[in-house]
């Protein structure tokens, strides 16, 4: 699943367990479910942010990027 998925996905659950339709094994597999989500959704934001930082503006005013090791 995509970035955005994961957080569309997670919006659906908390929608969910905000409601007070589920019993609590449901809800219990929903919230796993999330966490799970927050968890991917995290790795691929640190990712990115770490790409992001590698792009530096050179001397003479120029971006470039960079890889990660230097």
């Amino acid at each position: 699943m995509s970035f955005e998925s994961n957080l569309s996905r997670l919006e659906q659950i908390v929608s969910q367990l905000d409601g007070d339709r589920l019993d609590l094994n449901s809800s219990l597999k929903l919230f796993e479910e999330g966490i799970e989500l927050l968890r991917k959704a995290s790795v691929e934001l640190n990712e990115t942010e770490s790409k992001v930082k590698e792009l530096v503006e050179r001397a003479d005013g120029v971006l470039e990027l960079r890889d990660f090791g230097g």
